[in-house]
């Protein structure tokens, strides 16, 4: 969406979620964007204008909504475009074994999460077959 600028990142989320508030007409990623905030009522209270430019620390025991609320909007990305190839029909074996749409969601972002780190740490592009492969096993197909 923004690449890598978290104030404008975290302002569009914002944004998204204050138009879905006031009932106003969403489009494309701004929709996805509502929907994924909709899903995390933990979260409602963090999208106040004070704390867009808060950091939040692993070693306080603190999750990043932010980033965890960006996965989810990537995998529906993936998910609607079936990029990479596959990963929505992985998707619904992940979800008919979890019993539930999100919590398949939030399995496949364990995968996802572990490439993107390997990625980073290797200074490459993330690993395509590592991560199919990763979801693989959760849906039991390997």
């Amino acid at each position: 969406m923004f690449g890598q600028n978290r104030d404008q990142l975290r302002r569009f989320y914002l944004d998204c979620w204050q138009k879905q508030q006031q009932g106003e007409l969403l489009a494309g990623i701004e929709l996805i964007v509502a929907q994924v905030i909709q899903q995390h009522p933990e979260y409602h209270a963090i999208l106040k204008e004070d704390n867009l430019d808060k950091d939040f620390h692993i070693a306080d025991g603190e999750t990043n909504p932010f980033l965890h609320m960006g996965m989810h909007i990537t995998l529906a990305e993936q998910l609607g475009s079936d990029r990479p190839t596959g990963i929505r029909a992985l998707h619904q074996s992940i979800t008919q074994k979890a019993g539930d749409a999100h919590e398949a969601e939030h399995q496949m972002m364990e995968c996802l999460g572990l490439v993107l780190w390997e990625a980073q740490r290797a200074n490459q592009t993330p690993d395509e077959q590592a991560y199919l492969e990763c979801l693989r096993k959760l849906a039991g197909t390997l």
